[in-house]
């Protein structure tokens, strides 16, 4: 009878404030679009610091939990690790959110020299994160610089459009750092044989649920709640529709499906032009960075290009089937991530929080 009562309640709360909405939506979705473009404003030709943190923080990360500290130093820069940030069931190792220090340290490397500040990379002493040290060069741009305000993970189904080898060619050179090995899968057949180990990943995590309720902890159903929170995943970025929080949260459990979330997957590997994998030559923080940094120079360069990309890392988060894609892959390292690109339209940006929450003098 209680539960009855509460679904007659929620049912009819929805029915008062569902009229209303529209307005509202489109109010909030405006404000979120404008904090996006403010966020992705033009660097200064002269930046302080804080704007190059800015920069920084655009890079890629997972659940955008954004795990980072940014510590000036009287030489450069730190980029730390915000260990109240970690997604403990996703990421038990911390693996992810060294990848997501190295992506925002080569963001911040790119920014950096393209205003005339090259900067000599150092692993700080027991993995605590990355020094920048500032040195004195001409401006120099790669040819990535200005993908940074650009790049996004595209969550949609793509355009199935096969990619030409010289862009493969491209995007194989944009992603070499030495310590990680790029392996491109193209060919249909190695896709489908991939996908089975994205399917395999996602029955079982979405069968935890614990992996659930830190997914729904990290979601942002509403533009309100993606403003205030400034972080975490927002259903417009993923192509979702967007709900009240209140309403979003009882929706979640009726829609998040395994076998809808398996279908999902499935269409959107097929529909893409490859898959690209990461392997670091070693399990550790120093190369889960490394791998972070040529990872964001694969999407940058891939952003150049035309190109989407979007991480389908359940190969990787799931021990079980890691050591099996493993075997597939015919290595005996540890797979990094797993990243499927190919041609789409973009969808909304997502935010960050500011530099002033995340940069410590």
């Amino acid at each position: 009878m209680r539960e009855t009562r509460r679904a007659f309640l929620s049912t009819a709360a929805a029915a008062l404030v569902l009229p209303l909405l529209p307005a509202c939506a489109a109010r909030d979705d405006d404000a979120v679009a404008a904090a996006a473009a403010r966020l992705r404003s033009a660097l200064a030709r002269d930046p302080l610091l804080p704007d190059l943190v800015r920069f920084a923080t655009l890079a890629a990360n997972g659940h955008n939990a954004q795990p980072w500290r940014f510590v000036a130093r009287p030489t450069g820069v730190a980029v730390m690790p915000d260990l109240a940030r970690r997604t403990p069931v996703v990421d038990p190792d911390d693996h992810h959110l060294y990848v997501s220090l190295g992506c925002a340290a080569e963001n911040l490397r790119i920014a950096a020299a393209a205003r005339g500040r090259a900067a000599e990379l150092a692993l700080r002493d027991g993995a605590g994160g990355i020094d920048l040290d500032w040195v004195a060069a001409p401006a120099r741009e790669d040819g990535l610089f200005a993908a940074i305000p650009q790049r996004q993970s595209t969550r949609a189904v793509y355009a199935n459009r096969p990619v030409p080898n010289a862009p493969l060619r491209e995007l194989e050179a944009a992603a070499r750092i030495e310590g990680v090995a790029l392996r491109l899968v193209t060919a249909a057949g190695q896709r489908e044989q991939l996908l089975e180990f994205v399917l395999r990943g996602n029955t079982a995590q979405m069968d935890d649920p614990r992996f659930v309720a830190e997914l729904l902890h990290w979601i942002r159903f509403d533009a309100a709640a993606a403003l205030a929170a400034a972080d975490g995943l927002y259903s417009a970025c993923s192509g979702s529709p967007t709900l009240p929080s209140w309403l979003g949260r009882r929706v979640f459990p009726l829609v998040f499906r395994k076998d809808a979330e398996n279908d999902r997957y499935a269409q959107q590997l097929r529909s893409s032009s490859g898959i690209a994998v990461f392997v670091g030559d070693r399990a550790d923080p120093d190369h889960w960075m490394r791998v972070g940094r040529s990872f964001q120079r694969f999407a940058l360069r891939a952003t150049v290009l035309g190109l989407r990309h979007a991480h389908v890392n359940q190969p990787v988060e799931v021990p079980a089937v890691r050591a099996e894609f493993a075997r597939w892959l015919g290595t005996d390292l540890r797979p990094d991530l797993v990243v499927r690109f190919g041609y789409a339209e973009p969808l909304p940006m997502s935010l960050r929080r500011p530099v002033g929450a995340i940069l410590e003098a």
